[in-house]
């Protein structure tokens, strides 16, 4: 669905990529939303939330070269901004059951795409 609409973009390493789908893939066999993937998963979403943040907030600074002080503030206001999310996500992820568990993970592998010229 994503590939039919106009979207923005943020690169994850591959080891992230591989990653995310190996958690989706075990996440999915399993077919529980039991505390240990719930865990799994509100540790993927951070560590995915954390990628996006650095590139969309992080990366135009750093192509500016801008100064370590900008850079300083900026990274306190995306950790203030982290840390709220983190709170959000917990709380959501807590209630999940079976079926928003899959509904999670089919949001992941939609919004994560290899490289053009390697898929």
């Amino acid at each position: 669905m994503l590939k039919q609409q106009s979207h923005i973009v943020a690169p994850i390493p591959d080891a992230l990529r591989n990653k995310a789908l190996l958690t989706v893939e075990e996440l999915r066999s399993r077919g529980k939303a039991d505390k240990q993937a719930i865990d799994e998963l509100y540790a993927l979403i951070i560590e995915l939330t954390e990628h996006g943040l650095d590139f969309f907030f992080l990366e135009p600074l750093r192509r500016l070269q801008a100064s370590s002080m900008l850079m300083g503030m900026a990274r306190m206001g995306i950790g203030s901004m982290l840390k709220g999310s983190k709170m959000v996500i917990h709380k959501v992820l807590k209630k999940l059951d079976d079926k928003s568990l899959a509904a999670i993970l089919d949001f992941i592998e939609d919004i994560i795409f290899e490289p053009e010229g390697n898929g």
